[in-house]
């Protein structure tokens, strides 16, 4: 008869866990002194790493040149174009920064572009929801006509636009640059827009019908704020286009109370065609609020996108 000490030294001894192979002295074998990393997805992913190293070279050292550039004298430009300024010259950015009229241009292209990225995001928005959650005759035939407005180049209406604006009197007037503007931004505003909305559940529209909402008022109180991300990725790249619109504000205004950015860099740079540091200088700082209002809204940009182009 077996003793009861005997049998719970037993039972211990057959519930304890068995070591693997090798564990007991050190490390299995083969394995060395602990994980390594994965060589074969580190082979993998190397050239794109270096792809996108070389991409963001090609980005970024014409903009550090650039600004580094502002901080040199000609004669330094001359002499010594690649290296680091010696020394330092910061009043071709001050000087800039204290003139009036920089500011002036400044406020003229922001008064422009938030006015242009107010109107294509409120027209849009109202367009995009008809074309997305609404089945009427003749739909798809007039979303492709929209979307032939991104082959239409500007170029080719420019001539009969300045005569349009003419017969309006909107040349130098700031609505002469905003409302072309925008109508030239819808097409790619709207596709975006469109996307975003046709993947909102259904249900939600039927549950807001049954809780007394309106088609508008749905669009209004559930569906704006769910399209957030996509809000923001179109007024990002309606300020940026406007910011840098040179062609039609340059044959809208012909006096230079309402002229912009772009325009100013160019009468800048005829203006101080021999000093090319503060030409430099002042590309920098005009570069300087749309990098600052991208940067900011580089979430909602991105975010936007991936949902207007994956989902719809």
């Amino acid at each position: 008869m077996t003793h009861p000490r005997k049998r719970t030294a037993l039972r211990a001894s057959a519930s304890a866990p068995v070591p693997p192979a090798g564990s007991a002295g050190g490390p299995a074998p083969g394995t060395g002194s602990g994980p390594r990393p994965p060589r074969r997805r580190l082979l993998r992913t190397l050239p794109l790493h270096l792809v996108l190293i070389a991409v963001g070279a090609v980005m970024a050292v014409p903009l550090l040149y650039v600004v580094l550039s502002g901080f040199k004298s000609t004669d330094q430009l001359s002499g010594n174009p690649v290296g680091l300024p010696d020394p330092w010259v910061g009043t071709n950015y001050t000087g800039i920064l204290a003139s009036g009229d920089f500011w002036r241009l400044v406020g003229n292209s922001t008064l422009i572009a938030v006015a242009t990225a107010l109107i294509v995001v409120a027209v849009s928005a109202l367009a995009a929801f008809s074309f997305a959650r609404f089945a009427f005759r003749g739909r798809e035939v007039l979303f492709t006509l929209f979307t032939m407005g991104l082959m239409f180049p500007f170029a080719v209406a420019a001539l009969p636009l300045f005569l349009l604006l003419r017969s309006m009197g909107l040349l130098d007037n700031p609505l002469g640059v905003i409302l072309p503007q925008a109508a030239f931004g819808l097409p790619m505003t709207i596709i975006i827009l469109r996307g975003f909305f046709r993947q909102i559940p259904g249900e939600l529209e039927e549950a807001a019908t049954l809780d007394g909402c309106s088609p508008f008022g749905f669009f209004w109180r559930v569906l704006l704020p769910m399209a957030r991300p996509a809000l923001g990725t179109v007024s990002v790249l309606a300020v940026v286009t406007s910011w840098n619109n040179f062609f039609l504000p340059l044959l809208v205004f012909t006096d230079d109370t309402w002229w912009t950015i772009p325009i100013g860099v160019q009468q800048f740079q005829g203006q101080y065609s021999a000093d090319t540091a503060r030409v430099f200088a002042y590309l920098v700082l005009a570069m300087v609020p749309a990098l600052a209002f991208y940067s900011v809204a580089e979430r909602q940009l991105v975010g936007g996108l991936t949902a207007g182009a994956t989902k719809g």
